[in-house]
């Protein structure tokens, strides 16, 4: 899409509003004032949107005067509306605004009305409507008929609305058929119906024409070149129509000699299409872009002399091409964009003849080596970003930083090395300079940097700088400085322009080694975001319980050491994201929940929070993924929490809670994690969970849950980890370890588990949640089992890895056959429970099998030599049963200690002391265990636990030591760490 505005786009637009603005600026004595009634209507208008608006717009006042309105002078009548680009909210369009009836122009551009539908009706009373600009407003709906009865419409802009704005019924040629005086028509981004109406092209000259998004029709009728209302074209977007190129003749478009603007987006375009493109001699803007622009890109466009802007954006990665030497021949060139395509190679020095540039985009391409010092030295130069891409290398000094017109630097995400050259922050006009997450190096002294009255956006984070800030160094009374992130740079400090920063919204100060306390001016400013996660504070200066943080929407103060009450934000603003975790916290307000309403995500983990929690919690109805765990609170859970709609993780392990889990989830609940291991949680499992249809993981663990197995939770279809039923068929992990449960498992529980039957398409994603909030990244799992005899943390859950745990518990009755369906299975453990019969020989089809232990059971026979065929059995248990006969050999079998067999006295032959009465042959040589913790530990970032790690006693045991311990451990991935 053009970076270029509707504004500039519209040249008659502009003079349109010039003139209405001598209406609403005139002093004349003949003037009329704003008429009763439309001053009326225009306060009724005012009044559907939220928050204060329009501060102008006052009762009592002539409304010529106010903000956006102009009037006719003679009659008072507004004639003239433009609030556009002004932040207005509303969920409506309230039909005050049709008593405005003489209006001429009327934009609503760029403000949100959330969806909002437009009016049936309405419209048809503006018949005097020259120019209706709704772009950008989130309206939603059919556009209405009363549309097609304003004939007098030069302009008419319904572009950027998305799917949600379309021409159904009436259609889009319905609408249009009718609005002989329309020159300027932009729909992108919509939706319209049907096939798409040649008669569009037999209106009166048009001027520009943009269309998008046809939802039925491939076709676009071929473009007549003698079709004399196309001669005088001067702009042509056609853009994610989904059209085929030959059925659209754009060959004809060659012949458009006036054509100054042609975007081409989304198109399925090659070389062989485009070779007309060169014949556009006055063509001066040209945007190319899509999936499949064209690579190599045409070499026709190296005719267009004239050009002043060119974008060549997005493609296939596949398809790598160097930037055209013949783009340095562009001497009028002014925009250069070649951001998301396939460029690679350096950028060549002869970028330094374009004398005349002033915008240089290339965000995430392929480009690499070092910077050419040509391109800072251009004089016109205002803006280079360059993020995600490889340049190597030191930067260079700027030449004559001090009458240079460079305003905004971007070279973030790149492989830059050095120092940060000093003419950076020399640059009288800097804006914007961002540096984040390169190799750069060297000590950064802030003192320059607070002296560029300019700046207001600077991100130095994820470097290998450390800060130096200057103790005697003077401020201005007000720095501009909007934006600043400085994570990870060695600061120790805050830094004192910090109390001068009156405009900041968004501080990063997290990842750093600053001490003592949070200073209390810290929340005295308009901050938008606050991270300062990841230091050494201990405690905050006053200790406040509320701080007024009207604009707060992220708040992160995790990891540190900080004491005393959690501070808990009076914010108004619709969602807000809080992280106090890992901390000292010891207490909080009792009512925090009512100054929590618009809270998204709330994190008090990991402190020393005690007591019941308190009932406000319930106040934060609008909370998606709420985490308490790793505290002291005691009583039981409260009850608003599972019944929410809203909540989709709920962490509550490791905490002090009793009673039983509540039994009030209703149709409708979202929850896709619910962790309350290691609690004093007693009685059944609540039935109503089978509500929460979209629940991943169910983490009971280490609490008194009796009961039969709850066959009841089958109904839900996407629980993967922690799983109680048998009718999962995406489930990976099964864990039951150290429960009561005391039934026999029916054969036919396996044979729904078809995710350990075969691939599926999820192959090596990792489980982690996302979510619809402002909280950027995913919430993501990790498992702490023990696996082949030892206790490992996987930190991170691969959808591939299968593994089933029903060790510690009462289950008996045989073994069942159906295990060895499950083939893409590495770990079984049905150890200290009842099971009785022979060890079923289907277990040696579980080819991927690694570990094994079927220990203190009740099973007889002897052990099937078909399990010798498993290769990748590194561990196995089967000791303390009533295993006879001889032990198989061969394979991984003769690597096996004493201590997989012991306790079967009828058992014989090696490694058992007990020779068998008929001598067996001598076993092949044995194939090398697998190193116990190699495949998995490498590809789910296991860690060993040896310290909490019991081995295996020779009596069960209720401790919950013992068995399988797992621990859903979640962290927050974003918003960005810089």
């Amino acid at each position: 899409m053009s970076s270029i505005s509707t504004k500039q786009r519209f040249p008659i637009l502009i003079l349109l509003i010039c003139c209405c603005s001598i209406y609403t600026a005139a002093t004349n004595d003949t003037a009329s004032p704003c008429r009763p009634d439309q001053a009326s209507s225009l306060l009724q208008f005012k009044a559907s949107f939220v928050g204060t608006t329009l501060p102008s717009w006052r009762a009592g006042s002539d409304c010529c005067h106010w903000q956006g309105v102009g009037c006719d002078m003679a009659s008072g009548r507004v004639i003239s509306l433009d609030i556009s680009e002004l932040n207005l909210k509303s969920n409506r369009l309230d039909p005050a605004l049709f008593n405005l009836t003489s209006l001429r122009i009327l934009s609503l551009a760029s403000n949100y009305f959330w969806e909002a539908p437009l009016p049936a009706s309405g419209f048809e009373r503006l018949t005097d409507m020259i120019h209706l600009n709704f772009s950008n407003s989130g309206f939603s709906g059919q556009i209405p008929i009363g549309i097609s009865r304003l004939k007098k419409l030069v302009t008419l802009d319904f572009s950027s609305n998305g799917d949600v704005l379309y021409f159904d019924e009436p259609s889009f040629q319905t609408v249009i058929a009718n609005l002989s005086n329309l020159r300027e028509l932009r729909l992108d981004g919509d939706q319209f119906e049907g096939q798409f109406p040649a008669k569009i092209f037999q209106l009166k000259i048009f001027e520009e024409i943009g269309y998008w998004h046809n939802r039925n029709s491939k076709e676009l009728p071929s473009l007549k070149c003698e079709l004399p209302s196309l001669k005088e074209l001067i702009f042509l977007g056609i853009e994610n129509s989904g059209l085929e190129v030959e059925k659209l003749a754009l060959p004809c478009v060659g012949h458009l000699k006036q054509l100054t603007d042609l975007t081409l987006y989304q198109y399925d375009l090659s070389q062989s299409t485009l070779s007309w493109i060169g014949n556009l001699t006055s063509l001066e803007r040209l945007e190319m872009s899509g999936r499949n622009l064209p690579m190599p890109v045409p070499h026709q466009i190296a005719n267009l002399a004239n050009l002043t802007s060119l974008m060549l954006r997005d493609g296939d990665y596949g398809q790598q091409q160097q930037v055209p030497s013949w783009i340095s021949n562009f001497t009028k060139l002014t925009q250069l964009d070649i951001s998301y395509a396939p460029f690679s190679g350096s950028i060549p020095s002869t970028i330094g003849n374009l004398s005349q540039l002033e915008y240089f985009t290339s965000l995430y391409c392929l480009l690499n080596g070092k910077i050419p010092h040509s391109l800072f030295a251009l004089p016109r130069l205002e803006q280079f970003v360059a993020s995600g891409n490889q340049f190597s290398g030191s930067l260079e000094d700027i030449p004559s930083p001090l009458t240079s017109s460079l305003s905004v630097i971007d070279l973030s995400e790149n492989q830059l090395s050095g120092l940060i050259p000093k003419s950076f922050f020399q640059l009288t006009n800097l804006r914007s300079l961002d540096l984040y997450s390169n190799k750069l190096t060297g000590t950064v002294e802030l003192s320059p940097v607070w002296r560029l009255k300019w700046l207001n956006f600077l991100r130095l984070s994820n470097n290998l700088i450390s800060l130096v800030d200057d103790e005697d160094e003077t401020f201005p009374s007000i720095l501009n400085i909007n934006t600043l992130i400085l994570a990870s740079c060695h600061l120790t400090k805050l830094p004192g322009a910090l109390k001068h920063l009156g405009a900041i919204s968004d501080l990063d100060l997290s990842s750093n080694q600053i001490t003592g306390a949070i200073p209390s001016w810290i929340w005295k400013n308009h901050l938008n975001k606050l991270d300062l996660s990841h230091n050494k504070f201990t405690s905050l200066e006053l200790s406040p319980s509320l701080v007024n943080m009207t604009t707060l929407t992220y708040l992160n103060l995790s990891f540190n050491r900080i004491q005393g009450s959690i501070p808990i934000p009076v914010t108004t603003v619709a969602e807000i994201v809080l992280d106090y975790s890992n901390n000292n916290f010891s207490s909080i307000i009792p009512n925090f929940g009512i100054y929590l309403e618009n809270a998204s995500y709330i994190n008090f983990s990991n402190n020393k929070l005690s007591g019941h929690v308190p009932t406000s919690i319930c106040k934060a109805s609008k909370v998606v993924i709420m985490d308490l765990s790793g505290n002291n609170y005691s009583g039981s859970v409260p009850t608003c929490l599972t019944e929410s709609v809203n909540l989709s993780v709920l962490k509550l392990r490791n905490n002090q809670f009793q009673g039983v889990l509540p039994e009030n989830s209703r149709e409708g609940c979202n929850l896709q994690s619910i962790d309350a291991n290691g609690n004093q949680i007693e009685g059944k499992l609540p039935r109503s969970l089978s509500y929460c249809q979209e629940l991943e993981l169910l983490d009971v663990g280490n609490n008194q849950i009796v009961g039969s197995f709850p066959f009841w939770l089958g109904t839900l279809p996407n629980l993967r980890v922690l799983v109680l039923s048998g009718h999962f068929t995406r489930l990976q992990i099964i864990d039951l370890a150290s429960n009561h449960f005391s039934e026999n498992i029916h054969s036919e529980w396996f044979e729904h588990f078809e995710s350990m039957m075969e691939n599926i398409s999820d192959k090596s994603e990792i489980l982690r949640y996302y979510t619809n909030t402002s909280l950027k990244g995913s919430y993501q799992d990790t498992t702490f089992v023990t696996y082949k005899g030892g206790s490992l943390l996987f930190t991170k859950i691969l959808r591939t890895f299968k593994m089933i745990d029903l060790s510690d518990n009462s289950f008996g009755g045989p073994i069942p056959k159906s295990l060895g369906k499950l083939v893409l299975l590495h770990g079984l453990n049905l150890s200290h429970n009842d099971f009785i019969g022979q060890i079923p020989s289907q277990l040696s089809s579980l080819a991927q099998l690694e570990s094994l232990d079927l220990s203190w059971n009740r099973l007889s026979g002897e052990i099937p030599p078909e399990l010798t065929s498993l290769t990748s059995l590194a561990w196995l248990n089967i000791s303390y049963n009533n295993l006879t006969g001889r032990i198989p050999q061969g394979n991984q079998f003769v690597s096996f200690s004493n201590s997989s067999f012991e306790g079967n006295v009828n058992l014989c032959g090696k490694p058992l002391s007990k020779q068998c009465d008929t001598p067996g042959s001598t076993p092949p040589s044995a194939s090398a265990p697998s190193d116990a913790n190699s495949f998995w530990q490498d590809r789910l970032g296991a860690l060993d636990e040896p310290q909490t790690f019991r081995p295996i006693s020779p009596k069960k045991s209720d401790s919950k030591e013992e068995g399988i311990e797992i621990r859903i451990l979640t962290y927050l991935e974003g918003p960005e760490q810089a």
